[in-house]
């Protein structure tokens, strides 16, 4: 992918966000943000430049704003697959699917707990297990799930699909290995996100201008999935081994020496403008598995 050189000065400071061999370099032009407003209690803050006392907006406005905290949302899943998956040997990515037209994502939820209960207690003399648990929609209006299990105390996991199925219980399963995968968060969130292009015509009010990509030879609309989501749904949920990343504030002199002199492998600047703010933030992407030119 193209992108500008030189957009960020070696002075300026930036948030370097570290995920194994993933790493994130985030520069904002004002980063007093957060010092605009104070927080009063859990519904209310005072904006420092007005003194005017507000609510929290907790739900969406319309159906934009609800896909732009899609987007936020999966940014921090990105970020925490990204942390504690690389796609080792001790690594499963799992798919659990429903015999039926399974719409009840309450249900949803509880069959995936007990799952993981079952799984646990099956292995639980060989290791414990890390998971994120990732909520997809079908065409169909069913749901199934994605997940990314990590056996903490074996260097090396296999299970058999037939295993998974039986304590499932509920209907298809496939058992793969992310060994080949290098950006296991873009990979996965891609499933949430990109709709093939056959299935668009099913889905109300989605754009025909969202932009077509071409994986495979097959074509998919981006983003066209995020429309399937309801308002409020929770995306994901993890165990409390998934750890953060840590972020770190430094120069982007120092930033750049994380990456070994590399140029991103992705690149975006984003100006954003409200009545009451304005910013403009750079990202840059690398991934070191896949360094090969030098700056």
């Amino acid at each position: 992918m193209e992108f500008e050189k030189n957009l960020i000065l070696d002075s300026q400071n930036v948030t370097l966000t570290k995920m194994n061999h993933i790493i994130e370099i985030q520069y904002m032009e004002k980063r007093n943000y957060k010092a605009r407003i104070k927080k009063i209690n859990d519904t209310k803050y005072v904006h420092i430049g007005t003194g005017e006392i507000r609510e929290f907006e907790f739900k969406a406005k319309n159906r934009s704003e609800s896909i732009n905290s899609m987007y936020k949302t999966l940014k921090r899943l990105r970020y925490l697959i990204n942390n504690n998956f690389i796609g080792a040997k001790n690594e499963l990515f799992i798919t659990l699917t429903y015999k039926e037209n399974m719409q009840d994502t309450e249900q949803l939820y509880k069959d995936m707990d007990k799952f993981i209960k079952r799984l646990r207690y099956r292995y639980r003399n060989i290791s414990t297990v890390d998971y994120i648990n990732v909520v997809e929609p079908q065409q169909r209006g069913a749901w199934h799930c994605h997940v990314l299990m990590r056996f903490n105390d074996v260097e090396k996991i296999y299970i058999p699909n037939e295993e998974i199925r039986s304590l499932w219980g509920h209907g298809f399963v496939r058992v793969n290995r992310l060994e080949d995968v290098d950006n296991i968060g873009a990979y996965l969130t891609a499933y949430l996100t990109d709709l093939p292009l056959e299935e668009l015509d099913s889905i109300d009010d989605v754009s025909k201008s969202f932009e077509i990509k071409e994986v495979d030879n097959k074509k998919y609309v981006k983003g066209a999935r995020l429309y399937m989501y309801p308002p409020g749904m929770n995306l994901y949920r993890h165990s409390r081994g998934i750890k953060k990343p840590d972020r770190l504030n430094m120069s982007y002199k120092e930033a750049k020496k994380y990456v070994e002199g590399a140029t991103p492998t992705y690149s975006r600047k984003i100006n954003y403008e409200s009545d009451e703010f304005e910013n403009t933030i750079i990202y840059e992407h690398y991934n070191t598995k896949r360094i090969t030119n030098k700056v």
